[in-house]
């Protein structure tokens, strides 16, 4: 089994250890673009409630104050013994409404509520969709960190091996057996994988840094991947037709825009309301008031006065404004119900493509892991032969690049065994993180 050792020196103190769910799980709590994606579902929870106001009622008070600076008169005809003129207006002026408005029949606002439920919907499936990219760009950035440890670990026993070989070749050349050529080539051998090393060790560290920020992280945290690089057990559909019906069942994204065509229908229904009337009752309660000065507002008379009644509105001609909404809203309706049978046909040769990278992945994985064994047994017997005087070089050096080929490839199998699963799982619209890597 590939296991990824750590680095040169002993991990800080304060390193946190982290498994492949414990990852996943800190990245929906940290993620931002899922944090974005979970106001989004608030703030649909909210258009809801503000659709809701069109048919409750309203009801506004208020109150005026007004003070006269030059009175009002009124012009009274000439007659001997009565002045021309007559103050009409007091001094101070005081009234207070309150006014009631109750829509009672309101298609487009009754639309209007049924389209906001369908988009609170809508954005919960969105949100679903956004936790399983995040997952997915979790897991493939946690892959990517360990398959980097586990090449910097191939190259680190490469050059153990090659360093061993040093080795024997100088007591082989004390011993008047081997050449002085063969020493410098075994030097050669380790110095040439030393550039490898420190560009293994720069991956290293690149990719924990795009995994921390995957996570929604600060870069300078001190993490350690606990998890292995190798296939967990998944049950997968046995064949693509099935996988297809499990992704239609449970892709977000194709469940939103299913969801979309249903509000543009709702849309629909709201631009023919307009031609239906609009019936509200209303009701208002005055109270006024009107004092000269030296007299206090609560000696003063406050009289009321109140009123209620009906209203009906219907339009008779809107210029074809009417006619116009609704064949938009049919066309929009129409628009979406052809982007969900273009996603279904999507969803179909991405299914196919993941399903069959998967199975190749298993295939390689499977061949790979017997070619190891018989590289490093082609390995030990080439270095016997060649301490014992009987091997060449050339048989050595061959023997090893084959055991490092061989590591590489499976190492590489089982990284595209992982990505394509992880890529099949959301392409499948799983994104339970229950399967655990050991």
């Amino acid at each position: 089994m590939l296991t990824a050792p750590p680095l040169h020196g002993a991990a800080p103190a304060n390193t946190t250890s982290l498994t492949l769910d414990e990852a996943v799980r800190t990245g929906l709590e940290k993620s931002r673009i899922l944090e974005i994606a979970r106001l989004e579902r608030d703030m649909a929870g909210q258009k809801i409630r503000e659709s809701w106001s069109a048919v409750l009622p309203r009801i506004t008070t208020g109150v005026t104050y007004t003070r006269t600076l030059k009175p009002s008169v009124l012009l009274l005809p000439p007659n001997p013994g009565f002045p021309r003129q007559l103050e009409t207006s007091s001094d101070n002026a005081g009234r207070a409404t309150l006014d009631v408005y109750q829509p009672l029949f309101n298609g487009a606002a009754l639309a209007g509520i049924r389209a906001s439920s369908i988009v609170r919907k809508m954005s919960e499936e969105a949100c679903r969709s956004a936790e399983s990219a995040v997952v997915a760009d979790i897991k493939l950035s946690y892959f990517d960190a360990l398959i980097a440890k586990e090449q910097f670990s191939l190259i680190e026993q490469s050059i153990a091996r090659w360093e061993q070989s040093r080795k024997d070749t100088r007591a082989m050349f004390r011993q008047g057996v081997a050449a002085d050529i063969d020493t410098l080539k075994a030097f050669l051998s380790v110095e040439n994988l030393r550039p490898d090393l420190l560009q293994s060790e720069n991956r290293v560290a690149t990719t924990m840094t795009r995994l921390k920020n995957t996570m929604g992280i600060p870069a300078d945290s001190n993490i350690k991947l606990s998890s292995k690089l190798e296939l967990p057990s998944v049950t997968y559909p046995a064949d693509i037709n099935a996988a297809y019906r499990e992704a239609l069942d449970s892709r977000p994204d194709l469940h939103q825009l299913d969801l979309q065509v249903q509000a543009e229908g709702e849309k629909i229904n709201a631009a023919r309301a307009e031609r239906f009337p609009l019936l509200s009752a209303f009701g208002k309660l005055e109270s006024q008031t009107a004092f000269n000065d030296g007299i206090r507002p609560s000696d003063s008379h406050w009289l009321a006065s109140s009123s209620a009644g009906l209203q009906l509105t219907m339009p008779l001609f809107t210029g074809y404004r009417i006619s116009a909404q609704v064949e938009q809203a049919k066309i929009g309706q129409l628009q979406t119900r052809l982007r969900y049978e273009e996603l279904k046909a999507n969803i179909r040769a991405e299914i196919e493509v993941r399903f069959l990278n998967f199975r190749e992945s298993q295939k390689r994985i499977e061949v790979q892991s017997k070619t190891i064994s018989v590289a490093e047994r082609s390995y030990h017997i080439s270095r016997l032969r060649f301490k014992e005087g009987i091997g060449s070089r050339l048989e050595l050096t061959d023997a090893e690049l084959q055991l490092n080929k061989a590591k590489t490839n499976y190492l590489q199998a089982v990284y595209d065994g992982l990505a394509a699963s992880t890529q099949l799982d959301k392409a499948l619209g799983r994104s339970s993180i229950s399967r655990k890597l050991l």
